[in-house]
């Protein structure tokens, strides 16, 4: 993660009650935690047009990305290594509305899943949602 600040672009996918997220695992902190899809805003590139690529990468989908959320800072460790992420949150939807008939999509980068999960087991603590401050976004509509 080394000491730099990161940019990152994520983006709300709902369904009926349901966020589209991705389950993490943090073995140092022995934690599980959910965390909306997106990645690393590269140089010159707008973060509206950060989100369709990395649906593009993550799930071979198309996005119409709607309005920015919010604006988060993240200062947090993973797996013992300290990051600094700055993250902005837009509104999104599928272009293609099969998708959300589908409980689960593979991650074609990564080996995670990501899934549609309850907005309440994170209101209520059950779950974790990161980053930080999104929770508290989502919780003041």
């Amino acid at each position: 993660m080394g000491s730099s600040i990161r940019p990152i672009a994520l983006g709300l996918l709902r369904r009926q009650g349901q966020i589209l997220v991705f389950e993490g695992r943090d073995d140092v902190k022995g934690e599980t935690y959910y965390r909306p899809l997106g990645g690393g805003i590269e140089f010159g590139e707008h973060s509206k047009d950060t989100l369709q690529r990395e649906f593009r990468e993550e799930l071979d989908a198309e996005v119409k990305v709607g309005e920015l959320r919010g604006v988060l800072e993240n200062v947090f460790a993973w797996r013992g290594n300290p990051g600094h992420e700055i993250a902005f949150v837009y509104e999104a939807e599928f272009v293609d509305s099969a998708l959300y008939a589908k409980d689960q999509m593979k991650i074609l980068d990564d080996p995670a899943t990501a899934r549609w999960v309850d907005l309440t087991d994170f209101m209520d603590g059950s779950k974790i949602l990161y980053p930080n401050g999104l929770t508290e976004l989502l919780s003041s509509e």
